[in-house]
């Protein structure tokens, strides 16, 4: 194989080692240093957001937000089903019990069938809701792959039932509204907490990390307060509360703190590198380019070519592996949540959009380093092997 072209992979083109290196030698690795508050500082200043904390992880930033959300035992959280786990795990560690929503066209959560089951399958007593008995706190909406959900409907309903709505934007940094009532509102500042991921094939990363904030400043103190084993009294090792060790590194804050200075660039090369994939299968006979919601500008993190399954029959893994021949490293997309064996069990509500696209979406390279020549090599490839398999 001649060529190999990786799905997403870092790019450390800036000051990453210069910034890692002063931390090392300024002996701050841990969970104490400069790089943390700054990196917390131009997150916040980036987001137009008053306060965040930096984490361990996008999920610890999940479950900080459930906590905060006064997610308890036996509550129900309404999820998508179309997402990585990661997005649900943390329900599941609350010990309350996660509904699984349909998405739509934009692979988010569908606005219309959720207000559908908090009209239809639910009870309001004009301050709760219920489902089956169990009190239904929280909404978790994803924005997959830096696609928006719809979050003026879906603010809408958490408005009129007292939900918490916890923005999963682990994939979504950067997204943000152009038009409507959210214009220049970025993706996790628009709920009741927003949540990111710096995972290695996120848009910048830190390795591992994550932040959080929220609409409440106090609140993300106390976030932070919880991330460091909640301890009241630095000196005497007071501990008022349960508390986690989910705070964020100096090390990966200085990583952070470099990409951070990249991130408008990094943006503008995805952005560049959908629009030449868009180009490139136009009018292509087997599959088309799922596009972003209109209104928004997305951070375009990934890219999905959506098969026809008319047309193509051959298995994900089939395609998947062929391609992996030719030197294209690609994705299908997650398998359903529901479908895992920890949640065969739980709720779904007219599942029809999400199966669909799981069993037809294929994820293409979208490193922020790739070429203009390796774009037309994927797309090349793509396209003469859907066609064989379709002619065979």
């Amino acid at each position: 194989m001649s060529k190999f072209i990786p799905l997403s992979v870092p790019n450390f083109e800036g000051n990453e080692r210069r910034y890692v290196d002063d931390a090392i030698d300024q002996g701050w690795v841990s969970t104490g240093g400069g790089y943390i508050n700054k990196l917390e500082k131009q997150l916040a200043e980036f987001l137009c957001v008053e306060n965040v904390a930096a984490c361990q992880s996008g999920t610890s930033a999940l479950h900080l937000s459930l906590i905060e959300s006064g997610v308890r035992p036996g509550d129900v959280v309404l999820v998508p089903p179309l997402t990585f786990i990661a997005a649900v795990n943390p329900v599941k560690y609350q010990f309350a019990t996660p509904v699984f929503i349909d998405c739509d066209d934009s692979f988010c959560i569908d606005p219309v069938k959720l207000r559908s089951f908090c009209e239809k399958e639910c009870k309001f007593d004009g301050k709760s809701l219920t489902y089956r008995g169990q009190n239904v706190k929280a909404i978790v909406v994803v924005h997959v792959f830096g696609n928006m959900a719809d979050m003026l409907s879906i603010m809408d309903i958490a408005e009129k039932y007292g939900l918490k709505v916890i923005e999963d934007a682990t994939e979504a940094l950067g997204t943000k509204y152009i038009e409507g009532r959210y214009a220049g509102k970025y993706a996790g500042t628009i709920g009741h907490f927003g949540c990111y991921s710096f995972n290695g094939n996120k848009i910048i990363t830190t390795g591992g990390g994550g932040a959080v904030t929220s609409n409440n400043p106090e609140i993300v103190d106390h976030i932070r307060f919880l991330s460091t084993q909640a301890k009241t009294d630095p000196y005497y090792y007071i501990h008022d509360e349960i508390g986690y060790n989910y705070r964020m590194t100096n090390l990966q804050a200085a990583l952070g703190v470099a990409q951070m200075e990249e991130l408008p660039e990094f943006i503008r090369r995805k952005q560049s590198n959908f629009d030449q994939y868009c180009s490139q299968f136009d009018g292509f006979e087997f599959g088309k380019i799922i596009p972003f919601r209109k209104g928004t500008s997305s951070n375009k993190w990934f890219y999905s070519l959506s098969i026809d399954r008319s047309k193509v029959t051959a298995s994900m893994r089939e395609i998947i592996v062929a391609l992996g021949d030719k030197g294209i490293q690609t994705r299908a997309i997650w398998g359903l949540i529901n479908e895992q064996k920890p949640y065969l069990n739980e709720i779904t509500y007219k599942l029809e959009k999400a199966p669909y696209y799981a069993s037809r979406i294929l994820n293409l390279p979208s490193s922020t380093q790739i070429t203009k020549e390796e774009i037309l090599y994927v797309a090349d490839g793509v396209k003469k092997l859907l066609r064989s398999l379709a002619n065979g």
